[in-house]
């Protein structure tokens, strides 16, 4: 006999996720209860979700300046998705302004891994602090913004991809 998962712990990983409700109450019965293996069955079917739209075409989408607060450092991003409904939503919006900020913040070079140049002497690891979808999040250092990205994914059940950004600094060369 299953046991019906309470709703403090559904609410809990509403808030932590923004899973659908039949999804986390899906997980919560598969893992018994237990939040932990819910959150990971939840990651796992995100990342699959992500899988199967990575292929398809982005044509919609944003573009979100931040400017810091002394208004000497900004940053573009430009952030596409399948459809100008997703575009419009907040949490699209939200993670637009939340990679602006990243990368005004942490100074990406490179958008992918696979598009940072091999530099003899350089290590993965040093690559990987100059790709923006490898760096930590600025605002949640346990979490990428890859991850991000495929929590979007998931949640939206539209292929996101963030096409391009730059980020200006006064008196920062280009």
């Amino acid at each position: 006999m299953t046991t019906k998962p309470s709703l403090d712990a559904i609410k809990t990983l509403r808030e932590k996720t923004s899973a659908s409700l039949n999804d986390i109450r899906e997980a919560l019965a598969s893992a018994g209860g237990d939040e932990a293996k819910a959150l990971a069955l939840l990651r796992q079917r995100g990342l699959a979700i992500a899988e199967r739209r990575q292929g398809r075409a982005t044509g919609q989408g944003r573009i979100e300046a931040y400017v810091h607060h002394d208004g000497r450092l900004g940053a573009l991003v430009e952030v596409n998705c399948e459809t100008d409904f997703v575009a419009r939503t907040p949490e699209f919006a939200q993670f637009c302004r939340d990679v602006a900020m990243h990368v005004a913040a942490m100074g990406p070079r490179y958008l992918r891994l696979e598009d940072a140049p091999a530099v003899e002497g350089a290590g993965a690891e040093e690559r990987k602090a100059h790709c923006l979808l490898e760096q930590p999040f600025v605002k949640d250092q346990g979490t990428t913004v890859q991850d991000l990205l495929k929590a979007l994914i998931a949640k939206t059940g539209e292929n996101v991809v963030i096409r391009r950004f730059v980020k200006f600094g006064v008196g920062e060369s280009a």
